[in-house]
């Protein structure tokens, strides 16, 4: 049975504080986009960050507005949307970074696109620790080059590298189940 479910990135300030958030609503069906929002956080971006020249490199309607608000937005419409699953690559990041976020269930798209025994793509030469994890070089942008998007170059515009994390779950073609949850520290 298919269902819906998000893929969500951040992008932060140089105060390490979130500055942009990206989500797009997918299904199992085909992966493909149903619907999306990206938001930009007015105070927090107004502080700068690494990547604040792609925050609006993009042809996305913009929610731009007060931290408080803009949760409370996202919240309401991933309820009213029906969405439990979060995916991120690297969720500890985003998840840690949104814990007003923390009632949804966070999944990790890296901790099997990395993974030689659920990645086929992976070259037989590249180095892997024991566990099947590829050494170095598992990023996005080298991963979607790893799966055959050639010549990709992550923008880092959060709305934008979540539609990217999704491709990578489409190519992987795997059901949601096999993606790792995110425990909360306290669960450990």
């Amino acid at each position: 049975m298919s269902r819906d479910f998000a893929v969500i990135d951040t992008e932060t300030n140089w105060k390490d504080e979130v500055m942009s958030i990206g989500v797009i609503i997918s299904n199992t069906d085909n992966f493909k986009r149903i619907d999306s929002r990206y938001y930009i956080l007015s105070q927090e971006a107004s502080i700068g960050g690494m990547f604040s020249s792609t925050m609006y490199s993009t042809n996305h309607e913009i929610i731009e507005g007060v931290k408080s608000n803009i949760i409370d937005d996202l919240i309401y419409w991933l309820n009213s949307s029906h969405i439990n699953d979060l995916f991120a690559y690297n969720a500890a990041f985003d998840k840690n970074h949104l814990p007003e976020l923390c009632d949804f269930c966070w999944h990790d798209i890296m901790k099997v696109a990395a993974y030689k025994q659920y990645n086929k793509h992976i070259p037989n030469d590249t180095p892997c620790c024991k566990t099947g994890r590829m050494k170095r070089g598992y990023g996005v942008e080298p991963m979607l080059n790893i799966l055959g998007v050639n010549n990709y170059c992550e923008t880092h515009n959060a709305v934008l590298d979540a539609r990217d994390e999704l491709l990578i779950m489409e190519i992987l073609d795997y059901d949601l189940d096999v993606y790792p949850i995110i425990k909360d520290k306290k669960d450990l």
